[in-house]
């Protein structure tokens, strides 16, 4: 929201407003049209309410909540005591079926406001828990002199501290429980100070925290560490540097002794059900945030692509086979392609433990395809990409349409870059929308997940 120098915050404490809230922001805020814009946190549309300025900037104001004169109906009671204040949720305050019709509002605007495409058949959205569900996340640590203690959560709502919580509703167990014994664990370490970031992984056989250390923990620190793991039943990681730096902590044999290597040490993995398919990661991979909601996102895009057995299937972005194993089930041959070299062997290593043979796996550069490289040189009847945030860069898309695919899934993280690519993809090279849905793989939160498949004419 910020916009440097623009940003200023009023002095002292503002004017009492009210105004009636008129829609939502892509971060979830309240709009409200009281002479320049103002985005209201906590507010909701349809409501009347009342609210102070608290920071200027050229295209809109930021404002406070004061109180909810008149609510709307999908108003509930979050859930949370840290709601407001911790940036991890946005929307607890709305109901979980409204905010499933706000995010499919959002998704069919951008697709007739951006994308100025039809879509002829509107897709049921996949839903799954909205509690507990959150099994990756990026927590900040920060030791605080004031407090006298280290606090452990997700960032604070447009500010860069560390929202001092004592659980996390949306974190998948065991962690969303955990919250407050961590925080108490780093305060008690010499190296307090130099521990910024917690990566949570909770994997269907096993726990991962993956400590970023600024300074090297000393050997009580090590000790009181492994303490934590076996007490909390987890597997603690600590990362010094880049990804390669990260390495499991050795369980003690006993407090105070030397550590040794923890004995029959297992990879994370999750498993697909429905295509007899168990996928190892590592505690720092990529990996659909939400597990269950997963599981019917790759039983929807098989389902939507319905590959056969002659059927060759390009999976771009395809991380560690995620739909790439599930898709290799029913066609008779599919390609993956991925950025990260890491995640590419981590690919090829769950092919061969689940037994499938009709896949390969590539490294490629999906941001610049500047050259034909050999795996975009084939004949394929299918196409599912799942790009970052960003979306596709055209020359994939144009890559994409000269392959001149019966059908290509598109999964997206955000629906104005989805829109923008399937403008390309409809206008320029002459697909069809044939169907899309949302996909609610962060509820609570203003972040739009959607699925739309796109056909010849």
């Amino acid at each position: 929201m910020s916009d440097g120098a623009a940003v200023r915050a009023v002095a002292g404490r503002g004017e009492r407003e009210t105004a009636e809230v008129v829609g939502l922001t892509h971060e979830g805020e309240g709009i409200v049209r009281a002479g320049k814009t103002v985005f209201v946190a906590g507010a909701l549309p349809g409501e009347t309410v009342s609210f102070e300025r608290v920071r200027k900037h050229r295209q809109h104001d930021d404002g406070r909540l004061l109180e909810v004169l008149r609510p709307a109906a999908e108003r509930v009671t979050p859930r949370c005591a840290h709601f407001g204040v911790c940036g991890g949720c946005a929307l607890q305050h709305l109901a979980p079926q409204a905010q499933l019709s706000l995010k499919e509002r959002e998704l069919q605007d951008n697709l007739a406001r951006v994308a100025r495409v039809e879509c002829l058949a509107w897709l049921p959205p996949l839903r799954g828990p909205v509690w507990g569900y959150r099994r990756r996340a990026r927590l900040g640590a920060k030791y605080v002199p004031k407090k006298g203690k280290v606090v452990v959560g997700f960032r604070e709502r447009l500010a860069p501290y560390v929202a001092d919580v004592t659980h996390c509703d949306v974190l998948a167990g065991p962690v969303g429980a955990l919250v407050q014994p961590l925080a108490e664990l780093l305060g008690q370490l010499d190296i307090r100070q130099h521990v910024p970031q917690i990566e949570v992984a909770v994997a269907d056989n096993a726990t991962a925290l993956v400590l970023r250390v600024l300074k090297t923990p000393s050997g009580q620190d090590r000790g009181k560490l492994c303490d934590f793991a076996v007490r909390h039943a987890v597997r603690l990681f600590l990362q010094s540097g880049g990804l390669d730096s990260v390495e499991e902590l050795a369980i003690a044999e006993s407090t105070g002794d030397a550590a040794r290597p923890a004995a029959g040490a297992v990879s994370l993995n999750y498993a697909l059900p429905a295509f007899d398919l168990t996928l190892d990661f590592a505690p720092t991979d990529f990996v659909q945030v939400n597990g269950t909601v997963n599981q019917a996102l790759v039983a929807r895009a098989l389902e939507l692509l319905r590959p056969r057995p002659e059927s060759r299937v390009l999976d771009l972005y395809c991380g560690l086979g995620n739909f790439t194993l599930a898709l290799a089930k029913s066609a008779g041959y599919v390609v993956g392609v991925e950025g990260e070299s890491g995640l590419v062997e981590r690919a090829r290593s769950n092919a061969r433990r689940n037994g499938i043979a009709n896949v390969e796996f590539h490294v490629g550069d999906l941001s610049k395809p500047t050259e034909l490289p050999g795996w975009l040189r084939g004949s394929y009847s299918h196409v599912l990409l799942d790009p970052p945030r960003v979306g596709a860069a055209p020359e994939m898309l144009a890559a994409i349409a000269r392959l001149a695919p019966e059908r290509v899934l598109y999964v997206s993280c955000h629906p104005g870059s989805l829109a923008r690519d399937l403008a390309i993809l409809v206008h320029e090279h002459g697909f069809v929308l044939e169907s899309a849905g949302v996909v609610d793989m962060f509820p609570h939160t203003a972040h739009v997940e959607s699925i739309a498949l796109l056909g010849r004419p």
